[in-house]
């Protein structure tokens, strides 16, 4: 599973629900892009420092994912059918979803707009 912003924010606030969600996998997948969107926010937190303790111990159980040129391919992809079909999605969850793709990962996240992207599956909590 590949964890989405909005899953990494509830994981660490401990939201029980995502918690029953993620038991399903021992470890889960980060992305650079998850993590970059992640630590900016924390610079705008009054719990920055509890949260990246969290945040680093997250890091370190879990697998990282590095986008490629075959991730480049998938993006290019995704982002062109999404076009074609009048729904764009943000930049960076284009990304996020060319990776879920690459590895046949499925993606957790509250946004349902990666319920247009072909070929992935969303997890929602």
């Amino acid at each position: 599973m590949i964890l989405d912003t909005n899953a990494v924010s509830a994981l660490l606030e401990g939201d029980k629900s995502l918690a029953t969600v993620l038991a399903v996998a021992e470890r889960h997948h980060l992305s650079a892009i998850t993590l970059g969107e992640y630590r900016y926010g924390l610079n705008y937190s009054r719990h920055k420092r509890a949260l990246e303790s969290l945040l680093e111990t997250l890091e370190s159980e879990s697998f990282s994912l590095v986008l490629d040129n075959d991730t480049a391919r998938h993006y290019a992809d995704i982002r062109s059918e999404l076009k074609a079909a009048g729904r764009p999605i943000p930049e960076n969850d284009i990304w996020l979803a060319a990776l879920a793709r690459q590895h046949r990962q499925p993606i957790v996240s509250r946004d349902r707009h990666f319920d247009d992207v072909t070929g992935i599956r969303r997890i929602g909590w």
